[in-house]
């Protein structure tokens, strides 16, 4: 590849060790930057199907990652009382066994580190605070280590990525609301689930617990329709108010216990649920990929699936350019642009279809899923669409 092409990438949850460990497969000299001390702990259960599948397989965890399986057999709806208004199973529900893996995003994140800890360089605790391109290079300024230049920087820096914003300008141009508020934390199993989820809803508001890894621990789950609201991104103590004064009046089911639970939560997790939608995922030197290109919303459940593959094919496509990045860029958005767009059009689907707003949406509901002909052939019209979607690319040989 002649000289060694350096490369910088920022964000150390999913997409960027994926994007590491096939770069330095291919040669690259990649070093990752992080703006947490360590890697971040928490959030929920993510889905791998399609052709991220191949991905896994093709960097040798495939087995690693399906051991890690949260094994899950459904989700339950419940009344105020916790009476079990209805099911979907998890074949139901697009994970057609052996075809889909769902695992912890904590699990999935420590092999993808485990995996490229030896090969690329960390930099813990530190973030980009600008980036100017020259004819050598992209010189990048960080908060707290000293300047240095790379030959290209990705950023593999989430829904708020920090290089899109640096590079392409503020988010509130690329971000498509999608009119609700998630919030997940860690909590005790007090229900003594074994590999379910319940689910409690209300108008625009539903309560869930599932169990994870076994049944040791669990996840709260508050999901609210509103209007945007205006919060501190960094400040979790107010993001957990604004949640408990959404669900302060309701005293059904576990909603109380819920809501003590996440004030003592320390991996509380809060966000609105929208979507990235951008014309280019690259200008000059600087590319985007995952969530920060193209997130197309926890809903979709295809966030983790679109970062696999998207990371596959940039550094695909970077090997077989040589270095021409520009070409390479270019290809990237060609193999990729009509891949994301089938998977976002899930996200926009699924959002409409998991806070239910008002109570005759909720009755319906729980009645199609008692009736189960009506329940299968509804999950199994969604499925497809899900499958199509997450095959809907042909992954090249690099």
């Amino acid at each position: 590849m002649g000289e060694m092409k350096r490369i910088l990438i920022s964000g150390a949850s999913l997409a960027g060790p994926a994007l590491a460990y096939w770069l330095q497969t291919y040669g690259f000299e990649v070093t990752i930057v992080e703006r947490a001390p360590a890697l971040r702990r928490g959030g929920y259960g993510v889905d791998i199907r399609g052709a991220a599948i191949s991905v896994l397989q093709r960097m040798g965890i495939l087995d690693q990652v399906r051991a890690a399986d949260t094994q899950m057999t459904g989700v339950y709806f419940v009344d105020s009382h916790g009476r079990i208004k209805g099911k979907i199973s998890e074949a139901g529900m697009g994970n057609q066994a052996g075809q889909d893996i769902e695992v912890m995003r904590d699990d999935i994140t420590d092999i993808l580190y485990h995996l490229t800890q030896d090969t690329v360089h960390y930099i813990w605790n530190d973030s980009i605070t600008a980036i100017h391109e020259t004819e050598e290079g992209a010189e990048v300024q960080f908060a707290k280590g000293k300047p240095q230049t790379f030959d290209l920087v990705i950023g593999a820096d989430g829904l708020h990525s920090n290089v899109r914003k640096l590079i392409f300008g503020d988010e509130a141009q690329f971000k498509r609301t999608l009119g609700c508020y998630i919030s997940i934390f860690t909590t005790r199993n007090n229900l003594n689930l074994r590999h379910s989820q319940q689910l409690y809803s209300i108008p625009g508001r539903t309560v869930g617990l599932y169990s994870a890894r076994d049944t040791s621990e669990a996840k709260g789950m508050f999901i609210f329709k509103s209007a945007p609201l205006q919060y501190d991104r960094h400040n979790t103590e107010a993001q957990k108010q604004l949640v408990a004064d959404t669900f302060s009046g309701e005293t059904g089911w576990e909603t109380q216990r819920l809501l003590h639970a996440m004030k003592e939560a320390e991996d509380f997790y809060f966000d609105e649920i929208c979507q990235i939608h951008m014309p280019a995922w690259s200008k000059g030197r600087v590319a985007l990929v995952g969530d920060a290109a193209y997130g197309p919303s926890p809903l979709s459940g295809q966030g983790t699936s679109l970062a696999l593959v998207g990371a596959y094919v940039l550094a695909g496509e970077l090997k077989l350019a040589q270095g021409d990045y520009t070409k390479a860029y270019a290809a990237y958005d060609q193999e990729m642009r009509s891949f994301v767009e089938k998977n976002q059009k899930i996200g926009l689907t699924a959002a409409g279809g998991m806070v239910a707003d008002s109570s005759f949406k909720i009755t319906l509901q729980n009645w199609m899923l008692r009736v189960p002909f009506v329940t299968n052939a509804m999950f199994h019209m969604i499925s497809k669409m899900i499958g199509k979607a997450a095959s809907g690319i042909e992954l090249k040989r690099y």
